[in-house]
């Protein structure tokens, strides 16, 4: 008896055991198609689970990487757009200076183009104390409120200190998005030795009073000339920074696409492939109830008989 005891619980067992097994089989399957996706705790795939966890940190340091690319576009193009306008008020102080150089300019001609002259100076100061979308000063370096300021005698100077701080725009990747004003507008070495912008301008405006020296002009001339080159080089970096954060960008497109597929082959379920399994599923799990319910209903006499 204790021998027939025994077969008969194992007989129970393994298909109770197996019908368990079905059904849990059956329940991913069918999660799978609800949700199109076949890890959805690590219990599904250990491995799996690690690899997808470290496929979402790697998204959400590119993410991040991306919104500092983007404050870093903005910041070298409102440097460039600053630049240009430097430019352009520098081309115009030296159009000035050469019709100042004219002999045949009257000295109401002559006063005429020194408050042009005192004009750009103040349109070239604001320039350089401009902020950006950050509320910092745009050419102030590394700290400051402002980036020029104008002492009591009327001269300008820089006040601000260093660089800015580089802003991290992929791993082991940081760029400067910005251009200190002592950077860009001082240093020009001129042909009269190193000067910067506001000195020049300066020395022109004094070079067109009624009583100033022979010769002032045609030095405030060349030293344009000079300051003009110095910020034709400073947009030229500026043009190559921002290039290379068009790369990066690029770069962090392509890895996202990559990313993404590698995600999909993880994590996506074949939908197709889930039906099929979960219809095969339970096409055995409704089988082994079949032969179960046949075996539970036999009793004990029909073993005996």
């Amino acid at each position: 008896m204790t021998a027939m005891r025994v077969t008969t619980s194992q007989s129970f067992d393994r298909p109770s055991l197996m019908m368990a097994s079905l059904t849990r089989q059956a329940d991913q399957f069918q999660t799978q198609v609800a949700t199109g996706k076949k890890i959805l705790a690590p219990s599904d795939s250990a491995s799996g689970w690690q690899q997808l966890a470290s496929l979402k940190r790697a998204g959400a340091d590119d993410t991040a990487y991306g919104a500092n690319i983007a404050t870093a576009q903005g910041l070298l193009a409102a440097t460039d757009a600053a630049l240009s306008s430097v430019e352009t008020q520098l081309q115009r102080a030296k159009a000035l200076a050469v019709q100042a150089g004219s002999d045949t300019l009257s000295d109401a001609d002559r006063q005429a183009v020194l408050e042009d002259v005192d004009a750009i100076i103040d349109d070239l100061l604001a320039i350089a104390n401009s902020k950006d979308s950050r509320g910092h000063p745009l050419f102030g370096g590394a700290s400051g409120d402002t980036a020029y300021a104008r002492g009591a005698d009327g001269s300008i100077a820089y006040v601000g200190t260093g660089d800015a701080a580089a802003i991290p725009v992929g791993d082991g990747v940081a760029m400067v998005a910005t251009t200190s004003g002592d950077r860009a507008f001082g240093g020009i070495a001129a042909p009269g030795g190193t000067t910067d912008m506001f000195a020049i301008l300066t020395a022109l405006a004094a070079a067109l009073q009624s009583d100033a020296e022979a010769g002032g002009i045609g030095t405030a001339m060349d030293d344009l000339d000079a300051a003009l080159d110095q910020i034709g080089t400073t947009r030229a970096s500026v043009g190559a920074r921002a290039f290379r954060l068009d790369l990066e960008a690029e770069r962090l497109g392509d890895a996202e696409i990559a990313r993404e597929a590698t995600r999909s082959g993880i994590e996506d379920a074949d939908t197709a492939t889930s039906i099929a399994e979960l219809q095969k599923t339970l096409t055995i799990l409704q089988a082994t109830q079949a032969s179960f319910t046949k075996l539970t209903s036999l009793s004990l006499f029909d073993y005996l008989r």
